[in-house]
């Protein structure tokens, strides 16, 4: 069985590339994440799976429930999907928009988990330091968690860095067991 990610990776790049050579980068990120969404509506899911029905009767009721938040660029994108049979790899195909945007801008969504709620001086100040080291401008996501008792876990792309006192406390602990 073929991966989706296999199967949705040049539809991505393809649209990216569309999407930047016209300058409209942004409105496709937001066409993908409502097409996405739309197929995953379970009356939709069973819809686009319904063996009964041909491509271009799916793809005729997916581009109808999008209205007029598509334009006709993305409507002959996803009417390419359909002649494909790969409308249900949408949601794959935005995930996979939405990296190669964020490659392309130099850009990286992060997660900063901390035991009390920071400032937003912290937060830029932490997101200036993570700038500089991964060498991309880094957009902060907060998160609260007590459990932590104090210090911040940071998430961002691959890289995650513990300097929570309970990761602090379970590397002491496995240092004395070993």
């Amino acid at each position: 069985m073929i991966n989706t990610q296999t199967l949705a990776r040049p539809y991505a790049k393809a649209a990216f590339e569309f999407a930047s050579a016209a300058g409209q980068s942004e409105s496709w990120s937001k066409m993908l994440s409502l097409a996405s969404i739309a197929v995953e509506v379970p009356e939709v899911s069973a819809l686009l799976s319904d063996p009964r029905l041909t491509s271009e009767s799916k793809v005729k009721e997916l581009v109808r429930l999008l209205g007029d938040d598509t334009d006709e660029a993305f409507r002959n994108f996803v009417r390419s999907l359909g002649e494909n049979d790969r409308l249900s790899v949408l949601p794959t195909v935005s995930e996979l928009y939405e990296d190669i945007k964020a490659q392309a801008e130099k850009t990286l969504e992060a997660e900063i988990e901390t035991a009390f709620e920071l400032s937003n001086a912290q937060l830029q100040t932490l997101a200036a330091a993570l700038s500089k080291r991964l060498d991309r401008t880094v957009n902060l996501q907060q998160a609260v968690n007590p459990a932590l008792i104090g210090g911040v876990v940071i998430r961002a792309g691959d890289v995650v860095v513990d300097g929570s006192v309970r990761g602090k406390l379970s590397q002491l602990a496995e240092s004395l067991k070993s």
